[in-house]
């Protein structure tokens, strides 16, 4: 499973400086302590606990499950028999226990330079608790669902920490998407209240939230589901009365059934227009006037290990959305855990996580792990491109940060711009940068080699293989089906109101097994590289080609800084392959420069997978968290101008750019 040493050569390892100050295991350390990991579950994971409080210890196994369809239902528990409160962990702990009350908890960074805000660990606890006792005064309790619409504020992490204060599961919905996405949300997951805001800024373009939200509710009448109260921030308004998070304010607010248009400026002087915002006193409720009156004390509710802890739900760009519920103490030791090894956290870190809350990255890396161990972290609202290209450089320098966060698609939408906007930004100490996905396969810094672009191994407790169609595991350098043998804490335990739907999709397929529905390659040295999803497979003459390892291949080309590859049916060979390609700044797209990406993908990958499209593509639809809409190029690649919908791209302008942009021809 893990090599017995590191392959020399094509790895990266480190500076001497950081393996000298990391607080990770060493490589032959990393080794046996997996080893352990899955041999002894329950010994290496109940270590773990120790570090968290439990009201309750609890009873048997650590892990007792079935991965297997056929033996019966699917299951996952975790501390069968303990209980405990995860706000308590994160909050009273660190306050109390750890005094660590006047640490920052976060530096909140708003979408226009100059609005900031500073919460601390005491801070972050009493509001905390005050919106929990606002929550218990409008009727929610334990086991209640309660959807939350709103842009990334301190708020957004209050009230889903409150929630789980008093024992309410959290469903949060991102607020790039539209009024119909988050009807279908609150109607599935049957929602007591919805919080949400005003509206706020992404970059130029204002959105008008609370609008969208009354929308979504009227949909739910409509369909016979009335949601009786909703709790609106007041984030782009004004009141004169302060009552908000710390001294420090973010835009200012006053009483919401009077809000009007009024500016706000930003430190490069433009005028923001605020939205005029509806009012239906019947349902809605303002955050503030509510918070005035509470206590900043709440005793936790304290719930057994399996309770369900949120529910998250998956864009639904490819059919209905599925309700993914995770529970309290697995999630809450695993994300604990991967943030502290994963990103070798120290006492005295600056972290950044620059995922939306609204994704599973959000919750995991921004709110629970990094609470968990006591972090202070960056909470950035805006775009990495507001108002110019070097905005996350110049965040990272402002607030020291020193482990970074991101995503693969903001590295390549700022490699377009050259070096010159980090050059510009002035020195800065961070020394890690992760662009990764969730932590199941994951190095860890100065302690397992690396090669560039691989998953390299698997954390500990986790058991990956790979199996190809028949189900088969194959052993050594191999190609096939990634999946997972045993469950980790932190596995998604069902969908929501739908555990059928969570066995055909994860189970059904090979049984004994959790299919993750990703491609995978294991190369010589043990190393995991991950292909692509299998949905994403492309047959053409009878040969699957993952889009993945094309768009690798045309993103070599020093030319190019993005690439998005789909299919287009073909009359001979099934499909074809359609690439949109994003040049760096200065390059003029060319016939001569088309010639030579198909070269590149040719000799890269062999002639099968030569393109028959390549489309110069100045900009790719993207949602707003970076997650390019496939749905819609596969649209623009077969002319079909029946896009579905697009609320959720950050920049919808670019998709008639894409259609006037259409390769009408193949080579």
């Amino acid at each position: 499973m893990i090599p017995d040493k590191a392959p020399k050569e094509d790895v990266f390892h480190g500076s001497e400086d950081l393996k000298k100050k990391a607080h990770v295991p060493s490589f032959e350390k990393y080794k046996e302590l997996y080893t352990k990991s899955i041999e002894n579950p329950d010994e290496f994971w109940l270590n773990i606990a120790k570090d968290f409080f439990w009201k309750t210890k609890h009873t048997g196994q650590f892990l007792d499950y079935n991965f297997d369809v056929t033996k019966g239902e699917i299951f996952v528990k975790c501390m069968d028999g303990a209980s405990t409160n995860i706000s308590y962990n994160l909050l009273d702990r660190n306050v109390h226990e750890k005094k660590l009350g006047d640490k920052v908890a976060f530096y909140w960074e708003g979408n226009e330079p100059g609005d900031e805000l500073t919460v601390t660990y005491r801070e972050l606890l009493q509001r905390v608790c005050q919106f929990a006792n606002v929550l218990k005064s409008q009727g929610v309790k334990k086991g209640d669902r309660v959807s939350i619409y709103m842009p990334m504020v301190v708020e957004l992490v209050v009230a889903m920490l409150a929630c789980v204060r008093i024992g309410a599961v959290h469903s949060i919905v991102f607020a790039g998407f539209s009024a119909e996405s988050l009807c279908e949300r609150i109607l599935d997951s049957q929602c007591s209240l919805l919080i949400t805001a005003d509206g706020f800024y992404r970059g130029d373009k204002l959105i008008n939230l609370k609008l969208l939200a009354d929308e979504a509710l009227q949909k739910c009448r409509d369909k016979g589901f009335p949601v009786e109260k909703c709790i609106m921030l007041k984030h782009l308004s004004k009141e004169a009365d302060e009552t908000s998070l710390g001294s420090q304010s973010p835009p200012a607010k006053r009483s919401c059934p009077d809000l009007q248009q009024e500016n706000q400026t930003g430190r490069v002087k433009k005028t923001r227009p605020v939205p005029q915002v509806p009012w239906n006193p019947e349902v809605d409720l303002c955050w503030h006037a509510l918070i005035r009156g509470a206590s900043d004390e709440c005793e936790p509710e304290w719930c057994e290990s399996e309770d369900p802890l949120f529910i998250l739900y998956t864009s639904g760009s490819t059919g209905k959305p599925k309700g993914v519920l995770h529970t309290v103490s697995g999630y809450m030791l695993y994300t604990a855990t991967t943030f502290k090894l994963v990103f070798d956290s120290q006492p005295d870190d600056i972290y950044w996580c620059t995922a939306d809350i609204g994704w599973i990255t959000g919750h995991s890396y921004i709110t629970y792990g990094p609470l968990a161990n006591g972090a202070t972290s960056v909470l950035f609202e805006g775009l990495p491109t507001y108002p110019d290209v070097g905005r996350m450089w110049e965040i990272v320098d402002k607030y020291h940060v020193t482990k970074f966060y991101t995503a693969p698609t903001a590295i390549r939408l700022l490699m377009k711009y050259g070096s010159e906007p980090v050059q510009k930004a002035g020195d800065s100490n961070c020394e890690l940068c992760f662009p990764l996905g969730g932590h199941v396969l994951t190095p860890l810094p100065a302690a397992t080699p690396t090669k560039p672009g691989s998953a390299t191994f698997p954390f500990f407790g986790v058991v990956p293989a790979i199996l190809n169609e028949s189900g088969e595991e194959l052993e050594g350098p191999s190609e096939g089906y990634l999946v997972f043998k045993q469950p980790w804490p932190g596995l998604m335990r069902t969908v929501y109101g739908n555990h059928q739907r969570f066995e055909t999709v994860y189970f059904k397929k090979f049984p004994g097994y959790y299919v993750t529905g990703d491609g995978c390659r294991r190369d010589k040295d043990g190393y995991y590289w991950i292909t692509g999803r299998i949905d994403d497979m492309l047959n053409v003459s009878g040969h699957l080609l993952s889009t993945a390892e094309v768009e690798s291949a045309l993103v070599e080309h020093e030319a190019v800084a993005e690439a998005a590859v789909v299919g287009k049916p073909h009359p001979v060979k099934g499909e074809s392959l359609y690439c949109f390609v994003t040049l760096n700044d200065g390059v003029t797209y060319s016939r001569t420069l088309e010639a030579e990406l198909r070269k590149q993908v040719r000799e890269k990958i062999g002639a099968i997978a030569t393109p028959d499209y390549i489309q110069n593509a100045p900009g790719l639809p993207k949602t707003r968290s970076g997650k390019i809409m496939r749905r819609v190029l596969r649209k623009i690649a077969n002319d079909e101008r029946d896009l579905g919908d697009i609320s959720t791209l950050a920049d919808d302008s670019v998709v008639e750019q894409l259609f006037q942009n259409r390769c009408c021809s193949a080579v």
